[in-house]
C-alpha cells in the first residue's frame, strides 16, 4: 500500500488582512514526519519508480512525502528537517517560474486574496466580467464546497471561479492588474521559488518531478496545449539531469484537472507515475498515471485528522 502526504508552505507564519496562503509551521511539520513514521515505512522516489508494483501489491504501509510548486521554503525549511530524518521527498516544479521568471498565476491570487475580503473579490470579478456569464450556477457551488473543505462559503467559491470557471485569458486580465497594483514581481519571484542551485541539488538525488509548466487545470485545456504544457517542463527537468523515471503531479489534482486525455498524454512524454489529490491510499489495481494523494491535513498529525 502507497500512502502519500502533500505539502505546499512550509512557514513559521501564515498571518495576513484575509487568509489564502495556508500551510503547515516547521513545528507541525516535524511533528507529523515523527507521527507517520509510527504507522509505516518511508521510500525515497528512486525507491517509488523502482518498486511501485511490489509496494502496490503489499499489506504493508509504505509513505511518500510530496511537494507541489517548487517553493524556497520547502528546500530550505522543509528539507532539513527530512534530512535530519533521514528521509527523501519528490518536489514538483513548475517550469514558468524559472523560464520566463514568472510568478504563477495561482501564487498571485493567493497573494492578491490575501490582501481582498473573498466576497469584494467576487463581486470585481462578476463586475469586471459582466459580458461573460462567470456566475456560478447552484450545481458549481456546490462542487466548490465540495472540493475546498477547507475554506469558507465565499473562499470557496472563489476559488473554483479562479480555477475552473475563467479563461485563461479571463483569469490573467483579471489578477494581474490587482497583483501588479500590489507586489513587486520579480522579487516575490526571487524570494518564493527555489533557485538553480537548489533544483541541481534535488536533480542530483532524484527528487525533481514535474508541476507542469504554467500550473493550469490540465484538463480544461485542448490535447495540444497540454502536451506542451507537460512537454515544456520535461525539457526544462532534463537541463539539470536527464531522468527516465520522470513523474508528474498534476496542478489542482482533482477529477477536471485531469481528465482524459492528462493521463495517457503524460504516459506518452515517457511520465512513469502521476499523482491526483483525489483522497486515499493505493493499492493493488491502482492506476499508475493517477494516482491518489492525502493533504497533509487528513494525516495522523494534521489538523483535519479524524480517527
Amino acid at each position: 500500500m502507497l500512502t502519500v502526504s502533500n505539502y505546499h508552505y512550509i512557514r513559521e507564519n501564515f498571518g495576513a488582512p484575509f487568509p489564502s496562503i495556508f500551510g503547515v509551521t516547521p513545528a507541525s511539520f516535524e511533528k507529523q514526519i515523527v507521527l507517520l513514521k509510527t504507522t509505516g515505512k518511508f521510500i525515497s522516489p528512486d525507491y517509488l519508480t523502482d518498486n511501485l508494483d511490489f509496494i502496490l501489491n503489499s499489506a504493508d504501509n509504505y509513505i511518500l512525502i510530496t511537494f507541489d510548486d517548487g517553493l524556497r521554503e520547502q528546500y530550505e525549511v522543509a528539507k532539513p528537517i527530512l534530512d535530519k530524518h533521514n528521509i527523501k521527498a519528490l518536489y514538483f516544479i513548475n517550469s514558468i517560474n524559472h523560464i520566463e521568471k514568472e510568478v504563477s498565476l495561482v501564487h498571485k491570487i493567493h497573494l492578491v486574496r490575501s490582501q481582498t475580503e473573498p466576497k469584494i473579490l467576487l463581486e470585481y470579478i462578476e463586475t469586471k466580467l459582466s459580458d461573460c456569464d462567470v456566475k456560478l450556477s447552484e450545481n458549481e457551488k456546490q462542487k466548490a464546497v465540495s472540493y475546498y473543505i477547507y475554506d469558507d462559503f465565499n473562499s470557496a467559491c472563489l476559488k473554483y471561479l479562479l480555477n475552473f470557471k475563467l479563461t485563461s485569458i479571463q483569469l490573467k486580465n483579471v489578477i494581474d492588474s490587482l497583483f501588479s497594483d500590489k507586489f513587486d514581481s520579480e522579487k516575490i519571484g526571487t524570494d518564493l521559488y527555489m533557485n538553480h542551485q537548489q533544483l541541481q541539488d534535488l536533480a542530483n538525488g532524484n527528487m525533481l518531478g514535474s508541476h507542469s509548466h504554467s500550473h493550469f487545470a490540465l484538463g480544461l485545456l485542448s490535447p495540444k496545449a497540454i502536451e506542451n504544457e507537460m512537454s515544456k517542463t520535461i525539457q526544462f527537468l532534463n537541463s539539470f539531469k536527464e531522468n527516465a523515471n520522470l513523474t508528474i503531479s498534476y496542478p489542482y489534482g482533482t477529477k477536471e484537472a485531469c481528465l482524459s486525455p492528462v493521463p495517457q498524454t503524460a504516459a506518452a512524454l515517457g511520465h512513469k507515475i502521476g499523482f491526483t489529490m483525489e483522497r486515499g491510499s493505493n493499492v493493488s489495481g491502482a492506476d499508475k498515471l493517477l494516482l491518489k494523494r492525502f493533504d497533509c491535513n487528513d494525516l495522523l498529525g494534521g489538523k483535519d485528522f479524524k480517527n
